[in-house]
């Protein structure tokens, strides 16, 4: 089955569960403190949709066994298929500093699962006929225009120095959505140009969106643009190119286009509200480093930057709206989103021949990498269980999604744990995937 089958064959599901589910639209916030007896509404039982609810208990239960042994302080999981929820529990404690219980509508940072949101909103401006992959980013942002390259070489003294070269290509959209555009992140690896950005000051003096674009363009990039695979600031550039291209600042972009349409009503770039701020969850008190020098972000206080790349933060629930208007083709409520063509090319493998990959590649064995999402290319070589077409993402704060066509199954894990991120992510895909049973 191709991936075009597969998005029809969802999107032909969504038109028998009336567009989406009920849960989606109307979620439960009951606080529990560990697995329910008892679903909230709109929650179906996992057998009806082909899932253990034995199996699913014992993944709650260790969620809960390492909130007790003060592991993490709390945590959300979600786990929807064939266009229903199956699952959704809230474990723990919402704040370590309060007695208050976690709750199933509580907010998380979720950091870079912001970037497949934003290009989503990049590709919706190409169906618009807006913007195109093969764009020279310098379109739309003119400091891009004459890009230098970062080269170490032995300096007078022996130690490494560093020197630039010029660009040899533009960089495009397409590299921005895919991380090849040359770009880095200061913060995740070594290296001189990384060492750079970290002395640049990139977000001295609270920039908009603009300044910080502009200030990345006087910054050497790690690799020639085209050529290698990195993970990046690529999409804070693109959020900055989606602005340009639509007229509107990313965040009322995509309230307009996305979250409005979709009923994310949890989902931004700030908390200011004192009722939503309430539910913000917060990680243990030694466990807020997300990288080297950086804090966990306070979404309590407004900045001018939205971060297409790690500013959001959302709820399980508005989160499963997204995923289940992907798992449709694209539409939900009968809004849509996205086309089908456009979100099987956003899913497919854009990593071909030519494009290295560094040490640090995050998507990791049996994955390439697609339009914003890491994407299985192969059914054995990861280290975790999933089928071909699957994609999926997280967040420097914990959270993490996947979302598997040929299951007809999408997951979210919402916890703030930065220390224990990778590790809860490989617990929860194998402990549902062992839950199938069909």
């Amino acid at each position: 089955m191709t991936r075009l089958d597969r998005a029809r064959r969802a999107l032909v599901l969504s038109a028998f569960v009336l567009g989406a589910p009920a849960w989606a639209a109307a979620p439960d916030a009951a606080p529990v403190a560990s697995a329910s007896a008892t679903a909230p509404p709109g929650v179906v039982a996992p057998d009806r949709v082909g899932l253990s609810a034995e199996r699913l208990a014992k993944l709650g239960a260790v969620l809960q066994a390492d909130v007790d042994a003060g592991k993490i302080p709390g945590a959300v999981m979600l786990v929807a298929r064939r266009g229903e929820l199956a699952w959704f529990e809230a474990f723990g404690k919402l704040d370590p500093a309060r007695d208050a219980p976690m709750t199933r509508d509580a907010i998380f940072r979720i950091y870079s699962m912001t970037k497949p949101i934003t290009s989503v909103a990049a590709m919706m401006l190409v169906e618009d006929g807006k913007l195109h992959l093969s764009d020279p980013v310098s379109r739309y942002i003119p400091e891009y225009a004459k890009l230098t390259v970062g080269v170490e070489k032995a300096g007078a003294d022996g130690k490494p120095a560093l020197e630039t070269v010029p660009a040899r290509r533009p960089m495009t959209v397409q590299d921005l959505l895919r991380h090849t555009s040359g770009l880095t992140y200061g913060f995740f690896g070594p290296g001189l140009v990384k060492k750079a950005y970290q002395e640049a000051g990139l977000n001295a003096g609270d920039p908009d969106n603009a300044e910080f674009a502009r200030r990345l363009a006087a910054l050497p990039l790690a690799y020639q643009p085209g050529t290698t695979w990195d993970y990046s600031y690529s999409t804070d550039v693109l959020g900055r190119v989606v602005e340009v291209a639509s007229g509107q600042t990313l965040g009322a972009f995509l309230q307009e286009r996305i979250f409005t349409p979709l009923g994310m009503t949890d989902t931004a770039f700030v908390v200011s509200d004192p009722a939503r701020q309430a539910r913000l969850a917060e990680p243990l008190a030694d466990d807020r480093s997300i990288g080297v020098g950086v804090d966990i972000s306070d979404p309590r206080q407004p900045t001018r930057l939205e971060s297409g790349g790690g500013g959001l933060v959302s709820t399980a629930a508005d989160y499963a709206r997204f995923l289940q208007m992907l798992m449709a083709g694209g539409t939900l409520d009968g809004k849509r989103i996205l086309g089908p063509q456009t979100l099987a090319f956003m899913t497919a493998d854009h990593t071909g021949e030519g494009i290295a990959r560094t040490p640090l590649y995050l998507p990791g064995p049996g994955y390439g990498f697609g339009l914003g999402f890491a994407v299985r290319t192969a059914a054995g070589d990861a280290a975790i269980p999933g089928a071909v077409g699957e994609y999926y993402w997280g967040g420097a704060g914990g959270t993490y999604m996947w979302v598997d066509p040929a299951n007809e199954l999408f997951a979210i894990l919402m916890v703030q744990t930065p220390k224990h991120r990778t590790a809860y992510r490989s617990l929860v895909r194998n402990m549902v995937y062992a839950a199938i049973e069909d």
